[in-house]
């Protein structure tokens, strides 16, 4: 796969938080198997899907949130040919038939232990009849389809695509700055509008804790203060159900918005367009999917934290900042802020976004000046490709307990 393939591959719509949609979809696919509205639902999910799952909005449920009725909206009203958009344009009509199901006991939820990152298995019933889904390592990627047990659909799922990619900071900046981007130039329109559009109606109206409107409020003609608040306020809106589609990054949403919107508003202020925009874009993309290539979709490491720092190295290429200095900005904003933990999708994760888009910038000011942490300052290696390496390392491997705890924790409410 390609750089190009790789960008048209992850850089896709998505109707609202990616991990119920997941649910959804996989539950809309069941249903399509089983070829009849089902009498029960068993979800066997992976912790980071339950945590990720358990406290958003869905959008189309006029503010319903939670597993049980991302897998009965799914299931009843979902179109699994929209897959990351499967609950566009549902009946609604239909919801308090959804609620008086799940009140019936209609879903059985459980968590498997021991199984990394992204992992949903969806069985539904009626009568003696059954359809079984399975969905692995990517939101959409399904790796099972079982009807009354029998397997019609496999593939190996350690085969993963993005495996396949090799990227790293030199060749990613390389090809942002050589490519002739015409024939992926309408992933980047789109995104600038799906994007750009959920950020101004987060600030337009009420969505959830209103991050993006209290920075902008008090921003008092604070450059920075403004872009930190508009890609708040995309995440407002989207863990609040908001029924707008945004152009995800590395499976999510909230991290599509916080690439892509700093850069986009920076943009717009400076009067900036065409061929520069385009490339930082492209550029900010895929440093963002660099980055959480090593980390996984799902973890216990805050993905906006990534997501930010990739859109300052984006922001930096608007600024005509050289190649070392974006390197050091991007080894200053990860030394600095990884670590934040994901304790799933919700509303805090507007607030988490500014932080790290505030940090971000004074990780190029640092650059800037001459500042940059050295090699053997805590995480910062001599070589920009090994200290992703080494976030990647300690987001998978080193926060595993980290994110056991987080969701008993959560849980425990």
């Amino acid at each position: 796969m390609d750089y190009k393939e790789f960008l048209r591959a992850e850089l896709i719509p998505a109707f609202g938080c990616t991990e119920p949609i997941a649910l959804a979809y996989a539950a809309a696919k069941a249903k399509e198997v089983l070829g009849e509205e089902p009498d029960g639902i068993v979800a066997n999910l992976s912790g980071n899907m339950i945590k990720n799952a358990n406290s958003v909005k869905v959008p189309g449920t006029e503010g319903r949130k939670g597993i049980e009725i991302s897998l009965v909206a799914g299931a009843f009203l979902g179109d699994a040919d929209k897959k990351l958009e499967v609950l566009a344009n549902i009946d609604k009509s239909r919801l308090e038939e959804c609620d008086k199901l799940i009140e019936k006991g209609i879903c059985k939820v459980n968590h498997v232990p021991g199984i990394e990152s992204l992992y949903i298995d969806v069985n539904l019933t009626k009568g003696d009849q059954s359809s079984r889904v399975v969905i692995e390592h990517d939101h959409t990627n399904i790796i099972l389809i079982e009807k009354n047990k029998e397997v019609i659909f496999e593939k190996d799922s350690s085969k993963v695509e993005e495996s396949e990619v090799e990227l790293s900071f030199d060749k990613i900046y390389d090809f942002a700055k050589e490519v002739d981007y015409s024939d992926i130039k309408e992933i980047f329109d789109l995104q600038m509008e799906y994007n750009y559009a959920i950020a101004k109606e987060g600030i337009k109206n009420d969505w959830g804790a209103n991050i993006g409107s209290i920075i902008l409020e008090n921003a008092k003609d604070n450059e920075r203060e403004e872009i930190a608040a508009y890609a708040s306020a995309g995440s407002d809106a989207r863990m609040s159900g908001c029924e707008m589609p945004v152009v995800i990054n590395s499976g999510s949403g909230n991290q599509g918005i916080t690439v892509a919107v700093p850069i986009i508003v920076y943009a717009k202020n400076h009067k900036i367009e065409g061929d520069i925009l385009y490339r930082s874009l492209i550029f900010a993309n895929l440093i963002g999917l660099y980055i959480k290539q090593g980390i996984g979709k799902l973890s216990a490491y805050c993905g906006v934290v990534a997501a930010a720092s990739a859109s300052m190295c984006g922001i930096a290429m608007l600024q005509g900042e050289d190649r070392q200095i974006i390197k050091e900005t991007l080894s200053n904003a990860l030394a600095t802020n990884s670590g934040m933990i994901c304790d799933g999708a919700k509303p805090s994760c507007a607030m988490k976004i500014a932080s790290s888009i505030r940090s971000a910038f004074l990780a190029l000011d640092q650059a800037k000046s001459g500042n940059s942490f050295k090699a053997g300052d805590g995480i910062v290696k001599d070589d920009i490709d090994k200290t992703v390496k080494t976030v990647g390392n300690i987001a998978r491997f080193g926060m595993q307990k980290t994110d056991e705890v987080i969701l008993e924790e959560m849980l425990n409410n």
